[in-house]
């Protein structure tokens, strides 16, 4: 029997408190029915003896307390799910946003997850090829990982997100890949790209969506992305399949926390986030991983916001302390025109020594990638040199190395939003570049490796 109560006593922006409860659990979901039939939905926050905190899901405006009643409904929010979700857009809420049917659910799936085991863990170390040889050869992706993207405003991280998901594949597993998209408090317009996007080029048939604008109330951004992850692990675990979820924009996701935190009066922390921020992040992003004896695996791409560009700002410095790495984007590169601006050098996969090599990707792989890393670092000191110095200034040998780093930019790095590059063809082209140089140069390569795949053209 469902518990109800006439005890609403105030209402505060999204919040709400109900007197008088008693067996109520936190996070349950509550329905409140006014006089003339309509529900509004919510969860409960908070207990404090008999005095019930609730979040409502919509807006409070035009609730009248005194004629209403609160019904508990002794559950958390849970996600229907079913393989039929592949294909399909929903909102923040996991109802369809398509015009097509209500999913008819194999089982109802609580969105906060149960914690994996870290016993049970197995090692991230398979190659994801996203097709992007920024990060397809120098910050690997592997299966089970969190890579977030750190992004800036204005920047095209929308573009490289869905590039990334019509891409990505598992080598050799192709049939058996899916993505999860996770678009957090964006616009409309941003909401029908990436859908449209997705339509176009035949990437939704293996997609689901769950889409939350920035005009729907704050509350649902907190459950999109838990949406999204539980859509994820029901695909991985159950469907054994090889599940990539990309979250935009977790700047949106913390903004929201921050909102409901101020309505609860809590004391704030650096810059006015809770200070649970790594904790709740940490509850998302730990989701990702691989399972001993599970054939399916979750993989994460995080795209955050940097305000004002600061990767000191509380929610990239989090994430960073959380995940494997960074995938950073550059506004310096962006004004010159690289597509996408991914600046390599500050960009990190911790993990990526183990996704790649022969059997992975191919034998000169690791080698090759500490030579184009070293090399376009010393090819932009050179340049800075240049500007300072003058163009005299330079050895002959450091004008070859500033020449790599132009080419480098220009034909590695950016590759435009629609061309997808083999493991093969990212490797080779970082041979070709590498021809620039000197082969008394290559010093992080081994021999036998400049005799195989440098065809003896680079310059003596």
């Amino acid at each position: 029997m469902l518990k109800e109560y006439r005890t609403i006593s105030e209402v505060v922006g999204p919040l709400m408190l109900v007197e008088g409860v008693s067996g109520v659990k936190y996070d349950e979901l509550v329905e409140i029915e006014q006089e003339n039939g309509e529900i509004r939905r919510g969860k409960v926050l908070e207990i404090n003896k008999d005095k019930a905190l609730v979040q409502l899901f919509e807006s409070s405006q035009g609730l009248r307390i005194a004629t209403s009643k609160a019904r508990f409904l002794g559950k958390s929010i849970e996600l229907s799910v079913s393989y039929d979700m592949l294909g399909r857009v929903f909102d923040g809420m996991g109802g369809p946003m398509d015009g097509g049917p209500a999913i008819i659910p194999e089982k109802r799936m609580d969105i906060n997850g149960q914690p994996i085991n870290p016993a049970s863990r197995d090692y991230p170390e398979e190659f994801i090829q996203t097709g992007i040889s920024a990060i397809d050869g120098l910050n690997t992706l592997v299966r089970g990982q969190k890579l977030p993207v750190f992004s800036g405003s204005g920047l095209p991280h929308a573009a490289l997100a869905a590039q990334i998901a019509r891409q990505a594949k598992v080598l050799g597993g192709e049939s058996n890949f899916a993505v999860v998209f996770a678009a957090v408090g964006i616009t409309f317009e941003e909401a029908d790209f990436f859908i449209s996007d997705f339509k176009k080029t035949g990437a939704i048939d293996r997609t689901v969506l769950f889409i939350n604008l920035a005009s729907d109330p704050a509350i649902e951004r907190i459950s999109t992305p838990r949406m999204a992850l539980t859509a994820a692990e029901y695909l991985a675990y159950e469907k054994d399949l090889h599940v990539l979820v990309i979250i935009t924009d977790i700047t949106n996701y913390a903004e929201a926390l921050r909102e409901v935190s101020a309505a609860r009066k809590e004391v704030p922390g650096r810059r006015g986030y809770p200070g649970y921020l790594y904790t709740d992040l940490a509850t998302m992003y730990e989701r990702a991983g691989r399972i001993k004896g599970r054939t399916g695996s979750v993989t994460q791409i995080p795209i955050l916001t940097m305000p004002e560009d600061d990767k000191t700002h509380p929610i990239p410095d989090l994430t960073g302390y959380i995940t494997e790495g960074q995938i950073i984007l550059s506004r310096e590169l962006h004004r010159k025109g690289v597509t996408p601006p991914i600046d390599v050098l500050p960009s990190l996969s911790r993990l990526k020594d183990k996704g790649i090599g022969r059997g992975k990707t191919r034998e000169d792989h690791a080698d090759t990638m500490n030579q184009l890393f070293a090399a376009y670092a010393r090819g932009k000191d050179a340049k800075e040199l240049s500007v300072i110095l003058g163009e005299a200034a330079l050895s002959d040998v450091d004008k070859l190395y500033a020449k790599f780093s132009d080419a480098f930019e220009k034909e590695y790095v950016s590759q435009g939003y629609e061309k997808n590059r083999s493991i093969e063809e990212t490797l080779d082209l970082g041979w070709k570049l590498l021809k620039i140089l000197p082969k008394a140069e290559l010093k992080r390569i081994k021999d036998e490796y400049i005799d195989k795949y440098l065809a003896g053209d680079g310059e003596e």
